[in-house]
């Protein structure tokens, strides 16, 4: 199964991926939403900044998924995961700012990651505000 993940560019993260400095992708929300219960060992993600096209894949390695979450167990996953999920010590606050609402996580374990080249996705069908789509086969979506 093929995944994108659309990353906010001013994070930076698509560089830490590519040079493995950022061995997971940790998707946070209120609601149990993709890529909950949607994502397996063996699946390859691709990603791309918002607004721009693919330029990275990598496999997955292993998922871990956590629900129910509150303000302490947010915090706590975030000093436990935070420096391999590509935050630096710095922002960490400034993250857990971000998350600490939120009730599932998902951390998804990076593996083989390489630089791609890069095209472009159609995601009309997804919805404008998905930021991780589940296609199938990536070549149902490249343009």
């Amino acid at each position: 199964m093929d995944h994108v993940a659309i990353m906010k560019k001013s994070w930076g993260l698509i560089p830490k991926i590519l040079d493995r400095s950022k061995k997971i992708e940790s998707r946070w929300s209120i609601n149990r939403i993709s890529p909950y219960d949607k994502v397996k060992t063996g699946d390859r993600g691709f990603f791309k900044n918002a607004g721009e096209f693919i330029t990275a894949v990598a496999k997955v390695g292993r998922v871990e998924q956590f629900s129910n979450l509150d303000p302490s167990k947010v915090y706590a996953l975030i000093k436990k995961y935070g420096g391999v999920d590509g935050i630096n010590v710095a922002s960490s606050d400034q993250t857990y700012q971000w998350a600490k609402n939120k009730r599932y996580c998902v951390l998804i374990y990076l593996k083989d990651s390489q630089k791609v080249k890069p095209f472009k996705i159609n995601k009309a069908s997804f919805g404008s505000a998905a930021a991780w789509l589940v296609v199938g086969n990536i070549q149902n979506v490249k343009i």
